[in-house]
């Protein structure tokens, strides 16, 4: 790939904001198709997205970065887009791809309008300083409101009816006048090569013959071959395998230079030291009169979700382990414990960025690995203060300790934003306090509502998000934030299943909603456990006090069909016998909940 004369000032670097399903990955196709970039044999749909469920759910899970070229004015420009994960669930790491980046194009659908992710990763690019380029998509679609748009943008950011750009990615239209755009509005890179190595890392992946490579954007100076490197964050050192640009596969290169989009192969093994928003720099340079300081913004990936992983069969842990351990060399922000339950055998602790982090992730295990896992309810980290004086965090209802002991329990909470139209203002506001949510701020647009509550997190990975869209039809989007945790006034409620705790299904819940759980869970378990030679009890407990009960029935066995005539007195001796022997199973009877019942209870 011919570089010569490469300055700064000929590279642009941006992303493209955007809702779900409003056209993202649809426009990059035209992008790349454009530019040249990639050739009439290899045009097809969702290029950058490799993965089949990212093709399957129209949205990206895995960001992938392209080196584009194009001629304007008879100038060679290189353009590179820096793509971003498609999920709140990954806002931080849209917030290291967008501090990669020095503007960003703002897709709106035109007949969506603006939805709260558009809001929210918009509103993050704006902090972060990059320069915004509005663009109003699928122009061509008969039910587009490009007026009633404009108006929002207008309304929201500020945007004059000049600045907005107007373009279907899918026929390719105002495609060509948006790369004109691009490169005239959006400022050039502003490093300079005559100081200290300072990167910027914003993904990784593995493979297996380069080890860990890194997605890098070059702050300031050069990224050469051969160069012994440190991550000033993870403290690692290596020495560079390879270097290149994605155009879009990866392109070798001899060098990257300030302002450059790219990839450096490490040969380290270990994915976890290579964490989003980490900076690479030269190895000693922190020895110099003026050593590089790091890039702001990093942070370490913190699991919020949790839920434990059990195989179908017990034998087959080991298998879940392996699948676990290949997920995790591409995934860093994923985290595993070992665990065992008496129910369900050894198994999998999981800790996950979010919902759909944890919903990937089991499709991952599924069709990648052929692993059909038992998996509990989600569940969050409580911070717990004992009379003691001590504080700690607790993952599972197991761990919270006798009430006797316990000071104070605070959970994590969310600042949750939702757009609407204005006619689900109410049933929104009534699902959202129903949920333990707190109003604190309400905005019309256009013929839109603005809705923010802080809600519990427990209560959003609860189904929230499907009772969303059912009350609105479909038509309210949300994002959230994390904010901090709250004091709760919450319990440990065990089932029992013939006076025997089940661990797996044991919740912490909110103890004005206790009983209503506990009824719920044993009239579940009633209906699924399969039937027992005996009466088996099912019970829903707080500490020592039951506050739910139901009995499944014995399987009924006719014991008197061998008797034909005689004795009345003959059908009530066997019938008595029959009794006493319920009795003593009941007694010392175990009940075994077979693998497939828990499936189907996790699932409620």
């Amino acid at each position: 790939m011919k570089r010569e004369g490469l300055t700064t000032k000929g590279i642009r670097n941006f992303s493209i904001i955007a809702h779900i399903d409003h056209g993202k990955t649809t426009l990059t196709d035209q992008l790349l198709k454009h530019t040249g970039t990639i050739s009439q044999r290899e045009k097809g749909e969702r290029i950058l997205d490799s993965n089949p469920i990212e093709k399957e759910r129209g949205i990206t899970i895995k960001l992938a970065p392209v080196t584009m070229r194009y001629t304007l004015y008879d100038i060679r420009y290189t353009l590179n887009l820096i793509d971003t994960p498609g999920h709140i669930d990954f806002s931080y790491e849209v917030s290291r791809s967008l501090a990669a980046c020095e503007g960003a194009v703002l897709l709106v659908d035109a007949a969506q309008g603006i939805q709260a992710q558009t809001m929210a990763h918009a509103t993050k690019a704006a902090d972060l300083g990059l320069t915004l380029l509005p663009v109003i998509n699928k122009v061509d679609l008969r039910s587009a409101r490009v007026d009633e748009t404009r108006r929002e943008l207008h309304e929201v950011f500020g945007f004059k009816k000049e600045e907005i750009s107007l373009t279907s990615a899918k026929t390719g239209e105002g495609v060509d006048r948006l790369l004109k755009r691009i490169i005239q509005d959006l400022p050039h890179p502003k490093g300079a090569e005559d100081r200290p190595l300072r990167a910027l890392i914003f993904n990784s992946i593995y493979d297996v013959h380069l080890g860990v490579i890194a997605f890098v954007r070059v702050i300031d100076g050069r990224l050469e071959g051969g160069q012994k490197l440190h991550l000033m964050m993870g403290k690692k050192n290596f020495q560079t395998k390879e270097i290149g640009v994605f155009s879009p596969k990866r392109t070798p290169l001899k060098q990257l230079k300030a302002g450059e989009v790219g990839f450096v192969a490490t040969g380290l093994k270990n994915i976890r030291a290579f964490q989003v928003g980490d900076t690479l720099t030269i190895l000693n340079a922190q020895k110099a009169k003026t050593p590089p300081v790091p890039l702001p913004g990093f942070r370490m990936p913190k699991p919020v979700v949790y839920a434990d992983f059990y195989p179908d069969q017990d034998s087959d842990f080991n298998k879940l382990k392996e699948a676990v351990e290949k997920l995790m060399l591409t995934d860093a922000s994923l985290s595993s414990k070992s665990i065992s339950a008496p129910a369900l055998g050894s198994g999998l602790r999981l800790g996950f960025l979010g919902l759909f982090h944890s919903e990937i992730t089991r499709e991952r295990l599924s069709r990648e690995h052929g692993i059909n896992a038992i998996v509990t309810k989600p569940t969050v980290e409580y911070t717990i203060e004992t009379k003691d004086g001590k504080t700690r965090n607790i993952q599972t209802p197991s761990e919270l300790p006798n009430p006797s002991q316990l000071l104070r329990i605070r959970e994590p909470m969310t600042e949750v934003t939702i757009l609407t139209p204005r006619e689900h203002i109410g049933a929104l506001m009534q699902l959202l306090q129903e949920s333990r949510g707190t109003y604190r701020d309400t905005k019309y647009i256009g013929e839109q509502a603005q809705i923010v509550y802080h809600l519990p997190l427990s209560e959003l990975i609860s189904g929230f998000v499907d009772e969303l869209k059912s009350v609105s039809q479909g038509f309210a989007s949300l994002d959230y934030r994390y904010i901090e945790p709250k004091p709760v006034d919450a319990v440990k409620l065990v089932v029992l299943v013939n006076h025997e705790e089940v661990e797996p299904l044991a919740r912490i819940v909110v103890r004005q909603n206790a009983q209503a759980v506990g009824r719920e869970m044993v009239t579940r378990v009633k209906e699924l456990l399969p039937r027992q030679l005996f009466a088996v009890p099912i019970q829903a407990a707080i500490g020592g006090k039951i506050i739910a009960r139901e009995t499944k029935p014995a399987a009924r066995k006719d014991v008197t069909a061998k008797l034909y005539g005689g004795d009345r007195t003959r059908r009530m001796k066997l019938l008595a016998k029959q009794k006493k022997g319920k009795k003593k199973l009941a007694r010392l009877g175990r009940v075994t909940i077979p693998p497939e019942t828990f499936s189907k209870l996790m699932k409620v």
